[in-house]
């Protein structure tokens, strides 16, 4: 079974159980929703533990998470700094709109500029602010950060493998 990532614990709120959550997921509303099941990967823990989301609400940056079974800040306290994960069987590609991917359908593509030059392989996915970045690893290169906007990422290809680019200036 894979995981995926759709948040991460970064702190308890209050003493009623609540955790602060950092969303890493499109689909916060759907992912945290009260009955949905997440999975919290704990450092140094082999085995994630099972959580069912008993309330939720947001504050300012963050969601605030409780959890069935959970009700005070001393059943929550070890969860600093989880992982919080979904299986593949919890993703729906009716959640996605023509044109939108999920993160790990990118991450491995090769990026192929418009003229055919490759020129590495997607490693990871930055969302620093308003739009997200696509790291590219490049043999022997420093890497390459590619904003995604419409004027640099033209086409995403999934079943030939690559992400057609067009590199602007002063982004090589």
């Amino acid at each position: 079974m894979a995981y995926y990532t759709v948040g991460t614990i970064v702190n308890t709120h209050g003493i009623k159980g609540e955790v602060r959550v950092i969303a890493t997921t499109d689909f916060p509303e759907s992912r945290f929703a009260v009955g949905s099941t997440l999975y919290a990967f704990q450092k140094d823990q082999a085995t994630p533990v099972t959580l069912t989301v008993a309330s939720v609400r947001q504050h300012k940056n963050f969601y605030l998470l409780s959890f069935e079974g959970k009700p005070s800040i001393n059943d929550v306290e070890i969860f600093k700094q989880s992982t919080l994960k979904v299986t593949d069987n919890e993703l729906e590609s009716n959640d996605l709109r023509p044109g939108e991917y999920y993160y790990h359908q990118i991450v491995g593509l090769d990026a192929v500029t418009v003229d055919g030059e490759n020129l590495g392989k997607i490693k990871e996915i930055l969302s620093p602010g308003a739009n997200d970045v696509w790291v590219v690893a490049r043999p022997g290169k420093s890497d390459l950060l590619l904003p995604k906007i419409d004027q640099v990422i033209k086409r995403v290809d999934l079943d030939q493998g690559e992400v057609i680019v067009e590199l602007m200036e002063g982004l090589d």
